[in-house]
């Protein structure tokens, strides 16, 4: 479930928390894919580049479910 997380004494939700995490993550992924040129069989690469950071985001929430 998701809820508030205390970060230097302001609420913040815990969705904002997974996002953050999410990003540096995409960011890693993304640099080590780059070189590979994958996104040359790919129809739409920016769609691709946001269904992954979405499943990588989806993997967040969900693995952090009690």
């Amino acid at each position: 479930m998701l809820r508030e997380v205390p970060l230097f004494g302001a609420l913040v939700p815990s969705l904002l928390l997974y996002f953050i995490g999410a990003i540096l993550l995409y960011i890693i992924f993304d640099q080590l894919i780059s070189p590979l040129r994958i996104d040359r069989f790919l129809w739409h690469p920016p769609l691709a580049r946001l269904g992954m950071f979405l499943c990588l985001l989806s993997l967040f929430v969900i693995s952090t479910r009690p």
